[in-house]
């Protein structure tokens, strides 16, 4: 059954595909260094691909991978970077030939154009003598990021195309051209993962409370908007990595390795609201490490969050203890939530895990929450360290397991997932559907 937010967009199912090319935009950004990390979101994907397929739309697949862009705007098309192995991945997949395009490019400044090549492409995607056709990444097209003509140039190639697009790539909600300006030239819907995703996001919306937050990053200033957002609307919050150092430093009046002294009085603020509303869960045992990137045996070792002194300087806190999570207090949060929502992983990898396992077992005990995973390195950790219970869990609908991570936090930021510009652009062509049908 469709959640309410989700019948607000243009979705996929009232769209006319047959005989149609279908433009569709994926989150496929899962290559590093030229091979496939996690298959996941690819995986997730199929069933949108499937359906344009089944109901004679004809598809041209597209994704960014990497950050190919530098801050000068200067761009590399490195082939590490490529769609290449994800056409591969579909390939042995699905038994179907796809052709990626090869446009020129430019040193420092991309592809400038799509190149009218595409079109003999396109006549044999309508005459089914290839599968799918799948654009290089996204990202390595000047206008993609661009400003002014490029951008606009950019938009116009692209809905030159195809008849319709789809939208399926939740986890990319940066307002790009292939995100946001496409929509204003096709008609345009949500695939079938990005509705998924609204609909569970609205759990961490409007969770079944208790509500527990747990929360992690490896840098304090860039989860401020989230972190404040979660906090007011969590009945509880649990913080592990960087920002849970930061914590410690700013309540303690201690410093740590890796602390800037601007996120301890950053986080001050935290501390102080903290201070009255008491919604902060202390995990009462961390590993302090002399050395940040290595686990060196006699150079690490647990210390009890109730001795740190005052004025004192710790080393680099790279993990939670273990038994952190059988903490009366911390185990009472665990269990007795009824929606647990997880964008966290709790210690330095590849090092120092036991905290991240410990969290997902806990977690595992409270059979009646729903659990919702952020994606990205969580979900990532969760496979690596914890392979039995991810997989019995996979299909579990107490479980969800979200494609993007970064997405999640940023809607939580918004309050809204119609604070994202590539979903509201969504939302508004429903609108103007619902005014012709009228």
């Amino acid at each position: 059954m469709e959640h309410e937010s989700a019948r607000k967009l243009s979705l996929i199912q009232n769209a006319p595909l047959e005989g149609k090319v279908v433009l569709v935009r994926f989150d496929h950004n899962v290559v590093k260094n030229g091979e496939i990390r996690d298959p996941y979101r690819i995986d997730r994907s199929l069933g949108t691909l499937y359906n344009i397929v089944e109901r004679g739309g004809r598809p041209i697949l597209m994704t960014h991978i990497g950050r190919p862009r530098d801050k000068e705007g200067k761009i590399t098309c490195r082939e590490g970077e490529s769609v290449r192995p994800v056409v591969e991945y579909l390939e042995r997949k699905l038994h179907v030939k796809f052709l990626v395009p090869d446009f020129p490019a430019e040193p420092g400044q991309g592809i400038k154009n799509i190149d009218t090549s595409i079109n003999h492409a396109i006549k044999a995607l309508r005459e089914r003598r290839i599968g799918g056709i799948y654009l290089p990444n996204t990202r390595w097209f000047s206008g993609e990021q661009g400003e002014g003509e490029a951008r606009k140039r950019f938009a116009l190639q692209l809905a030159g195309l195809a008849d319709i697009y789809v939208n399926d790539a939740f986890g990319s909600w940066q307002p790009h051209v292939s995100t946001l300006d496409i929509t204003e030239h096709l008609p345009s819907y949500a695939g079938y993962l990005m509705q998924v995703e609204i609909e569970n996001l609205n759990y961490v919306l409007a969770p079944q409370r208790p509500f527990l937050a747990v929360v992690a990053g490896s840098k304090y200033d860039t989860k401020i908007g989230p972190l404040y957002e979660i906090y007011r609307k969590a009945d509880q919050l649990i913080l592990g990595g960087v920002i849970y150092n930061t914590f410690l430093a700013a309540k303690y009046g201690i410093t740590v390795k890796g602390v800037t002294p601007e996120d301890m009085e950053a986080a001050k603020a935290l501390v102080l609201e903290d201070a009255s509303r008491g919604k902060i869960v202390e995990l009462p045992f961390v590993i302090e490490s002399d050395v940040p990137d290595s686990r060196i045996e006699a150079r690490f070792r647990k210390v009890a969050v109730k001795d740190l002194k005052k004025g004192a300087a710790y080393n680099y806190f790279l993990d939670i203890a273990a038994e952190s999570f059988s903490d009366p207090r911390v185990l009472e949060s665990l269990l007795g939530a009824k929606t647990i929502f997880v964008n966290a992983v709790m210690g330095y990898t590849p090092h120092f895990v036991e905290g991240s396992r410990a969290l997902d077992e806990t977690i595992d005990r409270n059979a009646a929450a729903k659990k919702l995973y952020g994606g990205g390195d969580t979900l990532q950790e969760f496979k690596n360290l914890c392979p039995g219970l991810y997989l019995s869990v996979l299909d579990n609908a107490r479980y969800y397991f979200f494609t993007g991570g970064g997405t999640v936090l940023t809607a939580i930021e918004k309050g809204s997932p119609y604070g994202l510009k590539p979903v509201a652009a969504l939302l508004e062509k429903e609108k103007e559907a619902a005014c012709a049908r009228n």
